[in-house]
């Protein structure tokens, strides 16, 4: 069994995992993309160039120009993944009879909200409410990964204002700053016996950060957007099991965002996406006791950036009915060479399905599926000369994870769109 204060130090380098991707987090490593019922539909392409409608303002703040009036967007997302660690020959042999982790995933609600107000013909104001990162995985209390993981929860929460101006008739732009709030909870064994106790983590903090874009109407039927959202740097405090008052500096990826969407006829239009994360800039963390005012640990992540690629159509079947289809497909910056068991992400493809209800001129309904299936079967491999090894725990696996997500969406606008211009009627004369 691990000594106390080698359990602790343990735990507090867990904070460097920031881990358990397959629960809640979607996006690669520890992101969250479902932030838009509309957009999910398409898989999320095009979501930079307005395809999720208000909701794109996650992209691309730019987008709160194209809602003339006052409008609101309710999202709410049901993530349900299913993830197993199985443990293979060349695991410590103490630990592999232990078993395999269990279904780690866990079910989560992801709520997001946007409002736009229009001030004149080119102004216009806007607030998102959205959970860029978030996860929650607990495998079986007992298994063969306890000493590197138990459970992980990480939650947040960002609130963005953001100003857009009309620039003229093809060109929008907007900005603004982002408040987020991140909080973190790791556990792990302290030992290789079921009874060992659990170590843990806790931490939490405010950040700021910004976020911009553009929006351009290249032709009557093509619209492309670009968005960008800074890095956000989180100084994180709490307590770490056996060590006490802690301390770790942590900069969240910053993300550009690309969408076109080009109407190929009144009823049909196309959408393409691309997203870059970037992962990289994580590097290596510190855990610093706040008592020795030193680190306790450092530990390589090697996270590699984030690739999102996606394609999808929209097609009008009814004045109130849009059907939607989309395909998709991401390169993690997880891979084998950094996979952890906190964090078994990989590449995976999604497909999606999703329909709008436009009830009235003021209230529109949305709602999406999405499935994401694993690119592969992947391996953990913490052996001796990788980063997160403890002597002498070796541990080898496969995993295996999938996930089924649901989201809703209501659009409302508070105000009452315009009547539409009477068209003259020419006087005729019979002489």
């Amino acid at each position: 069994m691990m000594g106390s204060r080698r359990a602790a130090l343990l735990a507090g380098a867990s904070l460097t995992l920031l881990a358990g991707a397959n629960g809640a987090a979607q996006a690669g490593a520890f992101g969250l993309r479902e932030q838009s019922a509309q957009a999910m539909g398409v898989a999320f392409a095009g979501a930079a160039s307005g395809s999720g409608g208000l909701s794109s303002m996650f992209w691309n703040p730019a987008v709160v120009t194209m809602k003339p009036g006052w409008n609101s967007d309710f999202n709410a997302t049901l993530v349900a993944p299913s993830s197993t660690i199985t443990p293979v020959t060349g695991t410590f042999p103490p630990l592999i009879g232990l078993g395999g982790s269990g279904d780690i995933g866990q079910a989560a609600v992801l709520p997001a909200t946007y409002t736009n107000y229009q001030i004149n013909d080119r102004l216009f104001l806007g607030l998102s409410g959205a959970a860029p990162f978030g996860l929650i995985t607990k495998p079986n209390t007992v298994w063969a990964g306890q000493t590197y993981s138990r459970s992980s929860k990480i939650f947040s929460l960002n609130f963005n204002p953001v100003i857009g101006y009309k620039v003229n008739d093809w060109l929008s732009v907007a900005a603004g700053p982002v408040l987020e709030y991140f909080k973190l909870t790791l556990r792990q064994a302290t030992g290789i016996t079921p009874t060992a106790p659990t170590a843990f983590l806790k931490g939490d903090d405010w950040g700021w950060g910004f976020t911009a874009g553009v929006v351009a109407k290249l032709s009557e039927g093509t619209t492309v957007g670009v968005g960008y959202r800074s890095s956000i740097n989180h100084q994180i405090e709490g307590s770490a099991f056996g060590i006490g008052q802690v301390r770790a500096s942590l900069n969240t990826p910053d993300k550009v965002s690309v969408g076109l969407t080009q109407v190929i006829t009144p009823v049909f239009r196309l959408n393409f996406g691309f997203e870059w994360d970037n992962w990289s800039r994580l590097g290596t963390q510190a855990i610093i006791s706040k008592a020795l005012n030193l680190p306790v640990t450092r530990l390589p992540l090697n996270y590699k950036d984030g690739f999102y690629y996606s394609l999808g159509a929209e097609y009008d079947f009814t004045p109130q009915w849009t059907g939607r289809i989309g395909f998709a497909y991401e390169q993690s910056p997880i891979d084998n060479s950094n996979r952890s068991t906190r964090l078994p992400d990989g590449d995976r493809y999604f497909a999606s399905v999703g329909a709008s209800y436009r009830y009235s001129e003021k209230i529109q309904f949305d709602v999406s599926y999405q499935h994401l299936f694993a690119a592969g079967r992947n391996r953990i491999a913490l052996v001796p000369g990788e980063p997160l090894y403890t002597p002498p725990l070796a541990f080898l696996a496969t995993t295996d994870s999938s996930a089924d997500i649901v989201a809703v969406g209501l659009k409302y606008r508070w105000d009452t769109p315009p009547a539409p211009a009477q068209v003259a009627v020419p006087l005729v004369r019979k002489y």
